[in-house]
């Protein structure tokens, strides 16, 4: 099973080293394909005034502190085409945010880099359209076959399902999505960003944590290749995303019940 998690954004390097440290019975778990995920710059925030991150260089060395001291394979954020070449010096997957899933030279510029390209479905999109995106970047990588989970699969691309617009500042889950992507893709369920209230707070986006559970065991029951996990010892002062994380101590518990789901479905 494919797990990422880590905080939203990359904070204080205390704050990060200690949510790492935190994670290190995952990447000892041999049943679990563990990425640590943080962004080095969130540019969607709501309000100009909102926290976004040390931004590329330091975020990146940061991220490599990271990696050097615990070992994790690394997840982050690209948002335009001149930043995949740098973090995939450092990471191993790079994610395509959701807003930006159609985004042709974003794709194609992580295509070219050696890195995973993890596309998150669009807000705003149908299940069906993601045949689109990973097309993209399987052509870029010179493959001009049928899309499929295995041809995906091979030429490491990833999908992730993160909750589709319902009405104003709110999002739903249509698990029915996780089957029809997973016919074009290795699907991963973000279960923190599908409870989130897109600006639902005035200058910054809100979200219901309480539902993380539920959510995570129907996808699992569903059928999904790995989990995505926002979390943070104290998701009231996360510099972002609080709302919708899940806290370290929590976590455990979750993972284990999709275990066992995943064993009954498999």
């Amino acid at each position: 099973m494919i797990l990422i998690a880590g905080p939203c954004v990359l904070e204080s390097r205390e704050n990060v080293m200690r949510i790492a440290e935190s994670l290190g019975k995952y990447h000892e778990d041999c049943t679990k394909d563990f990425y640590f995920k943080a962004s080095f710059d969130k540019a969607n925030r709501t309000s100009l005034d909102s926290f976004r991150g040390p931004g590329l260089e330091e975020g990146l060395k940061m991220l490599q502190e990271v990696k050097d001291r615990f070992g994790y394979k690394i997840l982050t954020d690209v948002h335009d085409y001149t930043q995949p070449a740098a973090a995939a010096e450092v990471a191993d997957v790079l994610q395509i945010p959701a807003f930006l899933s159609r985004q042709t030279d974003l794709l194609v510029a992580a295509a070219k880099t050696p890195a995973v390209v993890n596309i998150k479905k669009g807000q705003f999109l149908a299940p069906a359209a993601m045949e689109h995106s990973v097309a993209k970047v399987l052509k870029t990588r010179g493959f001009d076959g049928e899309v499929n989970y295995e041809n995906a699969k091979k030429y490491n691309v990833w999908l992730t399902e993160r909750g589709s617009s319902f009405g104003y500042g709110n999002l739903v889950v249509d698990m029915r999505g996780l089957v029809t992507m997973r016919e074009f893709a290795p699907v991963i369920f973000d279960a923190t960003h599908s409870v989130q209230m897109p600006a639902s707070g005035g200058a910054s986006s809100g979200g219901d944590s309480s539902f993380v559970p539920y959510l995570s065991r129907a996808a699992a029951a569903v059928g999904v290749d790995g989990f995505f996990f926002e979390t943070h010892f104290d998701p009231s002062i996360a510099l972002s995303d609080g709302p919708n994380m899940i806290e370290l101590n929590k976590l455990d518990a979750l993972i284990e019940q999709i275990d066992a789901i995943r064993t009954i479905v498999e």
